[in-house]
């Protein structure tokens, strides 16, 4: 795979998630995915990688909306273990082994491509957010539905909206992204060594 696609690119959540699909008709087992996000949680920092350990989605839209194919999976399943607690549990041990101190937290999403508000900030802080993002839950709900074990990483680039008080760039971004993609790559190398050696993808 090279890139991804995003719903503010114009795309429908069914185009976005094609490729989980498509792993999935491969035989794909175990999915992990990556992003960029703003820290909502103030104990984060630029720079920090965190776990996603689930989710919340204020955006209408499924993935799932229209026909329903039999074959990826019913249309009504559960999302309790959508970050699947034992790949979940690898990428623990593999930040350990990376020696990258890992956080923990809930990534909310919103359909950008404008950056939330202050308002949409503090309301996510209540509702139990940690971390903002506009992409990745669309493929964790596809790959749920199908069968396909996921975790995501989330690189904290900056701090959200209201947190510091600062104007939000898409310049900052993307410099913090090359700034830190260091962590980020060592922690998913090791982890899919991991993977490997515990023969996992056959668990």
């Amino acid at each position: 795979l090279s890139g991804r696609l995003h719903c503010y690119e114009g795309h429908p959540m069914s185009v976005v998630t094609y490729y989980v699909r498509v792993l999935r008709l491969l035989g794909v087992q175990n999915l992990v995915l990556t992003n960029a996000a703003g820290a909502v949680n103030e104990a984060f920092r630029p720079g920090d990688v965190m776990l996603v350990q689930d989710h919340i989605k204020l955006a209408p839209e499924s993935p799932l909306t229209g026909e329903h194919l039999p074959e990826f999976g019913p249309m009504f399943f559960d999302m309790t273990r959508a970050y699947d607690p034992k790949l979940c549990a690898l990428c623990r041990a593999a930040a350990e082994e990376a020696g990258i101190a890992l956080k923990e937290g809930v990534y909310c999403y919103f359909a950008g491509p404008q950056y939330e508000t202050p308002a949409e900030i503090r309301a996510a802080r209540i509702l139990g957010a940690d971390a903002v993002g506009m992409s990745t839950v669309p493929e964790v709900i596809a790959a749920a539905s199908c069968g396909v074990r996921t975790a995501a990483l989330s690189l904290i680039t900056n701090m959200a909206a209201g947190v510091t008080g600062a104007p939000l760039s898409g310049d900052e971004v993307i410099e913090q992204g090359y700034r830190s993609y260091g962590d980020m790559s060592t922690l998913v190398g090791v982890l899919v060594r991991s993977m490997g050696q515990s023969r996992f993808a056959g668990s």
